[in-house]
């Protein structure tokens, strides 16, 4: 303790300087943190998007995430009642959604469109999806109204002059390979920001899709569980009791989150390293003046008995005081930073491909805090090491006529 209390009194000699240097670190250090509080969150925002899309663990039939198939649900999964129960079962599981993919045309009698749906089951599926997707009118089908409801995305509405209430008919393609239409209400409007999906998007009950492609299979069985840490034990534990189906992951199928993780890691790494490289020549120049000012210091220690090691040693502690200050101090600013934004409302502007944009928030990351303080208390230490260990391994009479 007592050399450290050395090694500060030492820094306070020179308050400006030390400051100086301090500040340097502290601004490099809220950098690293405020940018890589901004990673973590959009990697948890994507995360907690695309599980909620497709859930954290899909199963399909052993060819249903492969080929195309000749005719509408050739490699659909049957038996899917039995395996949602058994799924839905386990402690770790929170929902287990059935899910059918559909496509076909759309019409109002005078216009038709191209639609690409997703038969569901409503009080599931929609209570999952969360604020992902926005009801810009209406509410989510039921399965007691005089015909079958869906679900239509805003610019779909659009292009069919609907709104709730109005009547469309969908035409898709049979498991027999014809075709099959029925009369369907509009029962809400949704968004899911992605202007392209919104234009094709049509959701409807499970049943109703299923007998209007006379099966009883469905295309997929999602699981949600209720921590996404469990995803690959849970997996593997399925994997292993249902070998003969297909599964893939919440990050098999995020190719936009491996995507967008992939440049932030190469983005925010380049800027940890700028600010590694600020911060070395921040205190490289900060402690080479330190020593080249107490030249003739350092010689009085040699000749009194004081070995060059010690005097390094001094060095580096003081390198220390100030790292590990500065990084305190940037530590603060990225922790008022993170903590003002909850409140600040500010919203980055949308996506490219998307129509919505999203808070911009920072995550507290214990880990990336405690993290970025070692490197930069260390990266303090090793640039008083560099600088002072020449001048502790003069000779005594050099250090002592040093002007």
């Amino acid at each position: 303790m007592k050399w450290i209390l050395f090694a500060w009194k030492n820094v306070m000699r020179n308050r400006r300087r030390s400051l100086t240097a301090m500040l340097i670190t502290a601004m490099g250090t809220a950098a690293v943190l405020i940018g890589g509080g901004f990673a973590l969150f959009t990697y948890e925002s994507l995360e907690e998007m695309t599980a909620r899309d497709t859930g954290h663990i899909v199963l399909a039939h052993a060819q249903g995430f492969e080929g195309d198939e000749d005719m509408p649900m050739q490699h659909g999964l049957a038996g899917a009642d039995q395996l949602a129960a058994e799924f839905a079962a386990l402690p770790e599981v929170r929902a287990v959604a059935p899910r059918i993919q559909f496509s076909g045309l759309i019409s109002n009698g005078d216009k038709s469109s191209v639609f690409v749906g997703s038969g569901v089951v409503p009080d599931i599926d929609f209570r999952l999806r969360g604020p992902q997707m926005n009801f810009v009118a209406g509410e989510a089908p039921g399965s007691n109204g005089p015909a079958p409801e869906v679900v239509i995305g805003n610019e779909l509405a659009k292009l069919m002059k609907a709104k709730v209430g109005t009547s469309l008919t969908l035409l898709a393609t049979t498991t027999e390979g014809s075709l099959n239409a029925v009369d369907v209400i509009v029962r809400g409007v949704v968004s899911v920001g992605v202007p392209e999906i919104d234009k094709r998007l049509v959701m409807a009950d499970l049943a109703d899709v299923q007998k209007l492609m006379l099966t009883d299979k469905v295309s997929t069985l999602s699981i949600y569980l209720r921590d996404t840490a469990q995803t690959d034990v849970i997996a593997a534990r399925v994997k292993t009791e249902h070998a003969q189906l297909a599964l893939r992951t919440w990050s098999d199928l995020a190719v936009f989150y491996q995507a967008v993780r992939a440049l932030y890691n190469r983005i925010f790494g380049i800027l940890g390293l700028i600010m590694v490289v600020i911060v070395a020549f921040a205190m490289s120049n900060t402690l080479g003046m330190a020593v080249v000012e107490r030249t003739r210091e350092i010689g009085t220690l040699r000749a009194i008995g004081t070995f060059p090691h010690e005097i390094v040693r001094n060095f580096v502690l003081e390198g220390v005081v100030i790292g590990s200050l500065g990084a305190l101090i940037g530590m603060a600013m990225a922790g008022i930073a993170t903590f003002a934004l909850l409140f600040a409302g500010i919203d980055m502007p949308p996506p490219p491909g998307r129509s919505a944009g999203y808070p911009l928030l920072l995550s507290f990351s214990p880990v990336l805090y405690f993290g970025a303080t070692i490197v930069v208390t260390l990266l303090a230490a090793t640039s008083a090491w560099f600088v002072s260990r020449h001048a502790a391994a003069k000779p005594v009479t050099e250090a002592l006529a040093h002007v």
